[in-house]
């Protein structure tokens, strides 16, 4: 196997070992997770904008142009719009994994009536 072929495998080794760490419900794994919503959101975003400069110097008139460019526009708002929702909501688990340890502590902290 040449050095290229195991440097590929050994990432794909540890994509999967990442992969498997992201159900353990750590603190690390939703790093991983945000990071790779991140990754997929630009990879998304980079295709998405090449295939409006594509589409867009195909054009010959301007209405076209108008129509072509409000096309992306449009749909790079609900893209931006939905996985700024999907990251909003990984954080928000990150947030509650990251105060899991504490709600022990809180609980015998509180007084009772007794």
């Amino acid at each position: 196997m040449s050095n290229e072929n195991q440097n590929s495998f050994k990432n794909f080794s540890h994509q999967q070992d990442g992969e498997k760490r992201l159900d353990t419900g750590t603190p690390s794994a939703s790093f991983q997770a945000i990071a790779t919503a991140y990754g997929d959101y630009t990879k998304k975003s980079f295709e998405d904008t090449k295939a409006f400069v594509e589409k867009l110097s195909g054009v010959r008139s301007l209405d076209k142009a108008i129509e072509v460019q409000t096309e992306f526009a449009k749909t790079a708002y609900e893209t931006f719009v939905t996985e700024s929702q999907k990251i909003g909501a990984l954080y928000g688990d990150l947030a509650k994994q990251s105060y899991k340890p504490f709600a022990g502590l809180a609980a015998k902290m509180t007084p009772t009536n007794q």
